[in-house]
């Protein structure tokens, strides 16, 4: 069983969509293939519920009208029988009376899981109807009957290993399947989602739950760059990586990959392949057990990183002072990135400001807390580079130009971060590209 994850840029035009279509029909072997919402579509969704959040109806009505049209288009251009263009625009009509209902009632935030899942439901909704026109044998899975967190907001695996394999039995003899990304319930059976980026996750969670052979995810970029191609000139494909260099590669900012996707696959030893919906025969990239290369494969910028300083010359080195620090982290559930300690200071990075105000009034017993806003974190990322000759001198000698705010070393082999105010990033990016990978 293959599973394969199309995300909103790869089926967000029809033609685009009937790409899709093609290579999920190549090969015998069995897929299920998991859909995102159309691009654009959970952005409109977001800002519906937002408005409905202020009270602004006409506003929400507007953005409703405005999506109803685009689905409208969409379906005209995607499906060419007169039977399947009335089933497309029953299904629009289905999902759009739903959002126009809503105006009328009582706006709250489960209702607003209901809203944002309605983008899943109708592509994945089309897309059958589109094979279905096409006489391509498959199977409609609705991820609702399978897809579950538990009340910490966690996928509940073992709930969604028994139930999916369950329904797949339930088809036998079926070779395709169709699912939404994003979508799950709740432990209270509500509606809800696996939050931005969830299609990745989703297909991570189904490719381990039925002991996937691969996991293919599809973008419109060929596999992950050694750099970000928005920011610097040339870049090259990473051919191999490691689930370890893969997982610091997403959580410091590679946006092809979402963080979350790693751990299942990772779990079950299910290869993930990036793969290029524009270019389906690009290699890509592969993410196995194995980093397949030693050395540097790539630097990931991630943004909106807030610097916080104790400083403390009389506590420092009490017993317990750290751990004291963290639990106040732990306290307002909010993530460290990076730490540096001093004999008198600590200094730890976050990239949420939620309880910011809470946490600074919480740590100024302990000594003198500053903090500084606008910082990146710039990750080196590959297999073994704390032990490859020269990383540290050619890392250093490319940022003598660059405030180089903290340094994180030797806390993973995969890893050396550093912290650069924002303003700094693209120089910083420009520079690791000259500097270590010889590219300009």
């Amino acid at each position: 069983m293959k599973v394969m994850k199309f995300g909103g840029t790869s089926v967000g035009k029809p033609e685009r969509m009937q790409q899709v279509a093609k290579l999920i029909t190549t090969g015998s072997e069995p897929k299920i293939v998991v859909l995102s919402a159309l691009s654009g579509t959970t952005n409109a969704l977001v800002s519906i519920g937002e408005a409905l959040a202020i009270g602004d109806k006409p506003l929400a009505k507007q953005i409703i009208d405005g999506l109803e049209a685009h689905y409208h288009a969409f379906i005209k251009n995607l499906l060419k029988n007169e039977a399947a263009i009335k089933k497309g625009e029953i299904i629009i009509s289905e999902h759009f009376d739903f959002l126009n209902i809503i105006l009328k009632i009582s706006f709250n935030e489960a209702l607003n899981k209901d809203i944002l899942a309605q983008g899943e439901l109708m592509s994945t909704k089309l897309f059958s109807t589109y094979l279905e026109e096409k006489g391509i044998d498959h199977a409609l899975l609705p991820a609702l009957d399978f897809m579950q967190i538990d009340a910490n907001d966690e996928p509940y695996f073992d709930a969604i290993r028994v139930k999916l394999n369950r329904i797949l039995q339930q088809h036998a003899g079926k070779k395709l399947f169709v699912t939404q990304g994003y979508i799950c319930r709740n432990s209270k059976g509500e509606v809800d989602n696996l939050k931005r980026g969830g299609s990745d996750y989703t297909a991570s969670l189904i490719a381990a739950a039925a002991k996937a052979s691969v996991c293919e995810i599809w973008t419109d970029i060929d596999g992950m760059h050694n750099n970000d191609p928005r920011i610097v000139n040339k870049t090259i494909p990473v051919v191999q990586l490691s689930f370890e260099e893969a997982a610091e590669l997403a959580y410091f900012g590679a946006k092809i990959l979402h963080p979350t996707c790693i751990w299942p696959a990772q779990q079950e030893k299910v290869p993930v392949k990036l793969l290029n919906t524009m270019q389906p025969e690009a290699p890509g990239t592969t993410i196995t057990q194995e980093a397949g290369s030693e050395g540097v494969k790539a630097v990931a910028a991630k943004d909106g990183i807030i610097a916080i300083k104790i400083k403390s010359s009389r506590m420092l080195l009490a017993y317990g002072f750290l751990r004291k620090i963290f639990e106040v982290f732990e306290k307002y559930k909010t993530a460290i990135d990076m730490v540096t300690t001093s004999e008198v200071a600590v200094s730890v990075t976050i990239d949420n400001d939620t309880h910011l105000a809470q946490i600074l009034k919480e740590l100024e017993p302990f000594g003198t807390v500053t903090t500084d806003k606008d910082q990146t974190i710039v990750s080196i990322v590959g297999n073994q580079i704390a032990q490859t000759p020269h990383i540290l001198s050619k890392l250093f000698d490319s940022l003598l130009e660059v405030p180089v705010r903290m340094v994180s070393y030797g806390g993973s082999s995969h890893n050396v971060s550093v912290l650069v105010p924002s303003a700094y990033k693209i120089q910083t990016l420009q520079l690791l590209n000259k500097g270590v990978f010889g590219l300009e």
